[in-house]
């Protein structure tokens, strides 16, 4: 639900909501009603969590199922007035210990087989829906200094910031190109977070009887202001705040990523790659080498990016109509032009080359390199670098070559009991095994050499 004065939050998560710049605020239900869901519904999901948890107090359920303790009662009192559920004991704070009755147990095993989702009740698709119209990206203007203030600790040029914001502030998509190991990728990470502020998301949204999941932890992560959000007043709990998501997508991505899918086994659906980056980024990698032809996933999206909303095919053949709200980025070492037509790039208008870096920008490169990984930095050997490994081969220059040479130095150095530090002798010996001998000028599968947990001082594809 909104917060709007129409709501029926209370005035002070109202408040709260405003002061801390919310538009959106999922108030906590008082009622079924507000809850938006059936009671059909509830005593199958309550009689679920009692199967899989065997005895269960009522505030436990209350945990699991994430809906107001009294709505609870309320399901459980109708449970238990037709013998589906009895007390085992007393608990605390005026709680009790419930188990299932064996014809409980039997309704249960039948609900279990019709869907097997056990979790936090889900929300209703229009929720949903209204969420991410009043969280969407292009809700938000983004000026210079949020730009800049997202690339803080990598080496971006002012050309490049000047060609990203207008793009980013599209709100639409963008194509980034250019060779591998340039920082294509790094970039896509970084503009999600010019929009800084988490979200709300739903940990499941329900149409009719289907349920379909949306909260990923591979995606979604939560965000440390939701034990705050607390503080102000109470949400709804079957809501989950976190940082605005990046959704990442390579070669292995099919047609079938981009709809809904349904288990068959548990009976419960899982929302398309599209609909988890809302609100956020969505960045196709390497696009071009996907196991589907571009122009068909084109095709798939040209109507979507039109029209900012997508229409998605549930099991019974039911479509229901989602928004389309994420900053979609292609990134590719191709073409644009050779991979779409013009129709297509008609709705993808920002097309930004990532060119290769110069001189003065590889030691700026290798400045932030070296901080990162506590070594110190020494311009003279970089320059030896440049002379005796790049220009007399005629090697490309690449964004990622500063740290990920960087770390195989430490590497090496950790090995043979050295100190890190910058010395040319110690990059000759490196320099051996980061170049590929026999297709120097095709290095870009060395890019991909890197270590966990280094993000680009050094702007890596």
């Amino acid at each position: 639900m909104i917060s709007t004065p129409d709501a029926s939050s209370s005035e002070a998560s109202l408040l709260s909501a405003l002061l801390s710049g919310e538009r959106y605020w999922p108030t906590e239900p008082q009622s079924i009603a507000e809850l938006g869901l059936s009671e059909p519904f509830l005593d199958s999901l309550i009689c679920k969590l009692l199967l899989t948890n065997g005895d269960t107090s009522g505030r436990s359920m209350t945990a699991n199922a994430c809906i107001p303790f009294s709505i609870v009662e309320e399901t459980l009192s109708r449970l238990r007035s037709r013998r589906l559920v009895t007390h085992t004991g007393a608990g605390q704070l005026n709680d009790y210990v419930y188990t299932l009755t064996d014809e409980g147990r039997s309704r249960a095993r039948i609900f279990y087989q019709e869907c097997a989702y056990v979790g936090p009740a889900p929300v209703p698709l229009l929720d949903y829906v209204i969420s991410v119209e009043a969280q969407a990206i292009g809700e938000e203007a983004i000026r210079r200094a949020d730009l800049t203030d997202a690339f803080h600790d990598i080496f971006v040029t002012q050309e490049m910031l000047d060609l990203l914001g207008p793009a980013v502030n599209s709100a639409s998509g963008m194509f980034l190109y250019g060779a591998p190991g340039n920082g294509k990728s790094t970039l896509a990470h970084r503009i999600t977070a010019c929009f800084g502020q988490s979200i709300w998301l739903p940990h499941a949204v329900i149409d009719g009887r289907e349920i379909i999941t949306v909260f990923d932890p591979a995606y979604h992560h939560q965000s440390a202001s939701t034990a705050g959000a607390t503080a102000g007043g109470e949400f709804d709990k079957r809501w989950i705040r976190v940082r605005r998501p990046t959704v990442v997508v390579g070669g292995e991505m099919t047609m079938d990523n981009l709809e809904i899918r349904r288990d068959p086994v548990s009976q419960i659906s899982e929302a398309p790659l599209q609909m988890k980056s809302n609100c956020g980024c969505l960045l196709i990698d390497d696009f071009g080498r996907q196991r589907v032809e571009p122009a068909e996933l084109l095709n798939r999206w040209i109507i979507p990016l039109e029209n900012r909303h997508d229409f998605l095919t549930l099991s019974t053949g039911k479509k229901i109509k989602v928004p389309f709200e994420q900053l979609i980025i292609f990134s590719t070492n191709l073409d644009p032009a050779e991979l779409v037509d013009e129709a297509f790039l008609r709705r993808i208008p920002y097309r930004i080359e990532v060119m290769d870096p110069g001189e003065d920008e590889f030691h700026s490169l290798f400045q932030i390199a070296a901080s990162q990984t506590g070594c110190e930095y020494d311009p003279d050997v970089v320059n030896y670098i440049l002379e005796q490994h790049y220009q007399p081969q005629g090697r490309p220059v690449r964004r990622c070559h500063a740290r990920d040479l960087l770390l195989q130095l430490r590497n090496y150095c950790t090995y043979n009991d050295l100190a890190f530090e910058m010395r040319q002798d110690y990059f000759d010996r490196v320099a051996d095994g980061f170049f590929t001998r026999d297709f120097q000028h095709e290095d870009a599968p060395m890019d991909r050499l890197q270590q966990p947990g280094m993000i680009g001082g050094a702007c890596g594809d």
